[in-house]
């Protein structure tokens, strides 16, 4: 392969599917250029003109939607009904939900001042201006995509950089949203390699939305911080889930199930370890080990497969080294545990049990298809055991009983907790996503998340005519201390006799 392309495979079949252009740092610069130009125009239309370009490119979507599912599928490897669940309908449900909220959202907000009555606030929003967008391979289009609308309708432009394993889909985007009769140069899209990509943030962006891995988040976050560049960071997760003993246990087994093979466990709110209270233990797993054997698993193209290939072949590799050494440290695989015969990037759909805290499969993020399932005998322990990581993105508890749940879920260290469902939350577009500790910074998605792409602009005014003296000018007199000091007394003094000594103090 020369130096200058990227080639991308079926992960599924490991055929080359295209080879595509690799663009240097010096070409990504000139992109910048034209981005800069191309974004002082588009902030300068109206609000309600950008949302007539956004809701063209929904129906365009739409038209579009078997098309962008079939490529999903072949070069991510998610299956056909995943790639549209977990993928295009979320996008075009975003885009609807922004063109109808934005206005509202970024409305001027009006302050009320509680002690200078005569002088008002209010914010603002601006633009950040050029939106640098780092998306992952493992969701190539819904992750990107829900933040490019939201930038572009905040009156940003936008360059995205996609995962060189999955350019295809971002390639796919930009000429989808170019029907809309955009200008060009307000969203471009620049495969290139990572080294190359992380030159790029110091070259003249406004704003970086990162996801990825946390070891390479830090990088970033730290470039950012370097040059004072916001910035927001979904990073890696281990998400737990607790199952109580008062849950519905075939609920459970089933939200577990989609939960950790969803796109083949290739998800950063996967559910990476299971908490299940001793009393139902052993139902619980017997009801996800017979789902789990019912999963077939190959081409994502046929509509009845439910789990198809891994995408990333580096990750492939982590993944089945780190079975190999769960092995080793005593686990039990009640299913899979190894690569499946044949040509492709798939592993076998995996429950593991006999495993504890300490074990690599527990504690570190692994980023496939495997569930560890551990047992716990009071909810005490199984809350610290799940707040035992470095990582909080997101986690989940199982129970009948919704208020001792929200209880639960209110101790839990990440970003976001559901209760009796697993995944979702990013597919709603006015729940922030975002994680604590190494799962990352900032949030995208929600009402805050649209602000987040803007900057906030803050204006003071008078409401009356302006004096022409102040307590607050020069010069200062003892006179001007005892009033202020009066007055002082009078507001925030203790007591009824606060006004008296106030009085007593200006006098």
């Amino acid at each position: 392969m020369e130096t200058n392309t990227i080639s991308v495979k079926n992960p599924a079949t490991g055929i080359l599917i295209s080879e595509i252009k690799s663009y240097s740092v010096s070409e990504g610069i000139a992109a910048l250029k034209k981005s800069r130009i191309a974004q002082s125009k588009w902030a300068s239309l109206p609000l309600k003109e950008r949302i007539v370009f956004l809701k063209k490119f929904q129906h365009v979507l739409v038209e579009a939607a078997e098309e962008l599912c079939e490529l999903i599928a072949k070069e991510n490897g998610k299956p056909l009904g995943e790639a549209m669940i977990t993928e295009v309908l979320p996008v075009i449900d975003l885009t609807a939900y922004f063109c109808k909220k934005a206005p509202k959202i970024l409305k001027n907000k009006k302050i009320s001042m509680h002690l200078v009555k005569y002088r008002k606030s209010y914010i603002h929003y601006k633009p950040k201006g050029i939106v640098y967008v780092i998306s992952p391979w493992n969701f190539p289009f819904c992750i990107p995509a829900g933040e490019i609308i939201m930038a572009l309708l905040a009156g940003n432009s936008v360059i995205h950089k996609p995962a060189s394993v999955t350019p295809l889909i971002a390639l796919k985007t930009r000429e989808l949203l170019l029907k809309t009769g955009i200008d060009p140069d307000v969203y471009q899209v620049l495969p290139m390699s990572g080294a190359e990509a992380f030159q790029l943030i110091g070259a003249g962006v406004d704003y970086v939305n990162f996801t990825g891995s946390t070891a390479v988040g830090e990088k970033v976050a730290a470039e950012c911080g370097r040059l004072f560049i916001p910035c927001s960071m979904e990073l890696g997760g281990k998400d737990p889930a607790i199952v109580c003993e008062d849950a519905n246990i075939d609920h459970a087994a089933s939200s577990l199930v989609w939960g950790a093979f969803a796109n083949a466990g290739q998800v950063c709110a996967s559910v990476e370890r299971a908490y299940v209270h001793e009393s139902i233990y052993e139902q619980v797993v017997e009801k996800i080990v017979k789902k789990v054997n019912s999963l077939k698993v190959g081409d994502p193209l046929d509509g009845t497969v439910s789990m198809g290939p891994m995408t990333d072949p580096g990750q492939f590799k982590i993944v089945i080294k780190q079975m190999e050494q769960a092995k080793l440290d005593g686990a039990k695989f009640l299913t899979g545990g190894s690569k499946l015969e044949g040509a492709g990037q798939f592993f076998a759909p995996t429950v593991l049990v006999n495993v504890n805290d300490q074990m690599e499969c527990v504690k570190e993020e692994t980023f496939g298809p495997t569930l560890p399932i551990m047992k716990y005998s009071n909810i005490e322990d199984a809350i610290a055991r799940a707040n035992d990581s470095q990582y909080g993105l997101n986690a989940y508890v199982f129970s009948r009983d919704v208020c001792k749940a929200k209880k639960i879920a209110e101790q839990l260290k990440a970003g976001t907790v559901m209760i009796n469902e697993v995944l979702m939350t990013h597919g709603l577009p006015e729940t922030p996503w975002s994680g604590v500790k190494r799962s990352g910074v900032g949030r995208v998605h929600s009402d805050d998340g649209l602000k987040d792409l803007c900057t906030a602009y803050h204006v003071n005014y008078n409401t009356w005519a302006q004096p022409s003296v102040s307590l607050f000018w020069q010069p200062y007199t003892k006179g001007k201390y005892k009033l202020l000091l009066g007055v002082l007394t009078m507001i925030w003094g203790k007591g009824f006799g606060s006004i008296a000594k106030g009085l007593k103090k200006i006098l």
